[in-house]
C-alpha cells in the first residue's frame, strides 16, 4: 500500500504542539507528514530535526497531499487534498462582539471538522445540515493526547501549585490588572508557580511577568510546552482563555478573574479583594466542583484514552475512501482565497 502524505499548514507556533501527537499517529501508521509554515508570526526555530518543512508553496502543490490538517482558521482551495480542522482550541467562551462565538464560525474552506466533544459536534453537525459542504466527526482534540499517554500516579506533595495563565487580546485579558496580584501572592504562601501568557501577548506584560521567576518556585513556561506542568498544578488562575477547557480535562479547579462568559465548571471571581480567599478555599477543598467539572468535561472532551490523533486519522481515511461525503461542493470563497494567493505570492491558477 502506497504511503499516504499528509501536510500541516501553520501559521502560529501554538499550532506545533496541537499537531505533533497528530504526526507521532501518523508516522506510526507507516504514512508521511510534513510541514508548511507561513506569515511573520510562525518561529521557525521551533520546527525539531526530524520534522521536514515545505520550504514553498510551489513545493507544497507539487507534494499532492492527500489531507491538509489546519488548528487555524483558513487554508487556500489551491493546495490539493481534503482540508481537515483540527482547531486551535477548546470550545471556549469568547464571542464576537454580535454574541457570536469564534469557534463555530463557518468560513467556506473546510471538507472536515474534528470535533471534540459531544458539545461541539452537535453543533457542528447542526452547521453541516445547514451548510452542507463539510462533514462532522467526533474525534477529540489531538493535542491532549499526551495529556493522557503517561502513567496516573499521585505523588503526595508538601507545596501547592498554581498555574496562572492569561490570554492576550486586551478585551479579555486581565494579566495587566493581576500581576500586582500574583506577585502577592508568591511573596505571602509557600506554593509553587507556574506562569504562561499567549505568545501574542505585549511584550511590556511578558517581560513583568518574567520577572517574577526570581522569586523561589516560580518557572515561567513556554506555551508550547504546558503539559508537564499542567500535571503538577492543582489549581489554574485565568482569564477568558480556552486554555482553562484543556486544564479542566484534568478535573482539576479552575478560578478566572472577570471572565466574560461565567459557566458552572468554572468558578469566577469578580472582585479582586475577594480572589485570595476564593483560591485558599479551593486549595483546601480541590473536590469542591468536582462533579460540576466532570458533568462540563464530558460534554466539552470526554477523552482521556489518548488517541484522539488515532480518530482523526480514521475519519481522514473514511472520506479519502469515500464512505463520508458531504452532499454538496464547498464555495468558491473567491475573496477569502484571493486574499491567501496575495499572502503566499502564488497566482497559478492550472497546475500542471
Amino acid at each position: 500500500m502506497k504511503k499516504k502524505r499528509f501536510l500541516f499548514f501553520i501559521s502560529q507556533d501554538y499550532s506545533f504542539p496541537i499537531l505533533r501527537p497528530l504526526q507521532e499517529e501518523i508516522r506510526r501508521r507507516g504514512d508521511e507528514v510534513k510541514w508548511f509554515l507561513y506569515g511573520d508570526e510562525i518561529t521557525y526555530e521551533k520546527l525539531n530535526k526530524d520534522e521536514v518543512r515545505i520550504p514553498s508553496i510551489e513545493e507544497v502543490i507539487s507534494y499532492n497531499p492527500h489531507a491538509v490538517f489546519v488548528p487555524g482558521n483558513v487554508v487556500p482551495s489551491f493546495i490539493p487534498g481534503l482540508k481537515v480542522e483540527v482547531f486551535h482550541g477548546l470550545p471556549g467562551n469568547k464571542t464576537r462582539k454580535d454574541g457570536q462565538i469564534y469557534h463555530y464560525i463557518i468560513r467556506g474552506m473546510f471538507d472536515l471538522y474534528c470535533t471534540q466533544g459531544p458539545e461541539s459536534t452537535q453543533k457542528f453537525q447542526e452547521l453541516a445540515r445547514e451548510y452542507g459542504y463539510f462533514s462532522v466527526v467526533e474525534t477529540g482534540w489531538c493535542k491532549l493526547d499526551p495529556l493522557f499517554c503517561y502513567s496516573f500516579q499521585k505523588e503526595e506533595k508538601k507545596r501547592k501549585t498554581i498555574f496562572f495563565a492569561s490570554t492576550f487580546s486586551p478585551r479579555f485579558s486581565k494579566a495587566r490588572e493581576l500581576r500586582p496580584f500574583v506577585e502577592y501572592m508568591i511573596k505571602k504562601y509557600d506554593f509553587n508557580w507556574y506562569i504562561t501568557l499567549h505568545p501574542k501577548m505585549n511584550k511590556e506584560i511578558v517581560a513583568s511577568y518574567r520577572m517574577l521567576e526570581t522569586y523561589e518556585g516560580v518557572q515561567f513556561v513556554d506555551a508550547t510546552q504546558l503539559y508537564g506542568a499542567f500535571r503538577e498544578s492543582d489549581l489554574m488562575l485565568c482569564d477568558t482563555s480556552s486554555i482553562v477547557y484543556e486544564f479542566l480535562t484534568q478535573l482539576k479547579p479552575v478560578v478566572t478573574f472577570q471572565t466574560e462568559k461565567e459557566e458552572p465548571a468554572i468558578i469566577n471571581v469578580r472582585q479582586l479583594d475577594m480572589l485570595e480567599e476564593k483560591i485558599l478555599d479551593i486549595l483546601k477543598n480541590p473536590e469542591i466542583n468536582y462533579e460540576t467539572i466532570l458533568n462540563s468535561v464530558s460534554k466539552i472532551h470526554p477523552y482521556r484514552d489518548g488517541k484522539s490523533s488515532s480518530r482523526v486519522l480514521d475519519a481522514v481515511d473514511e472520506m479519502l475512501e469515500g464512505r463520508l461525503k458531504p452532499p454538496q461542493k464547498k464555495p468558491l470563497n473567491i475573496l477569502r482565497n484571493f486574499k491567501l494567493r496575495k499572502e503566499l505570492g502564488y497566482w497559478k491558477f492550472f497546475h500542471s
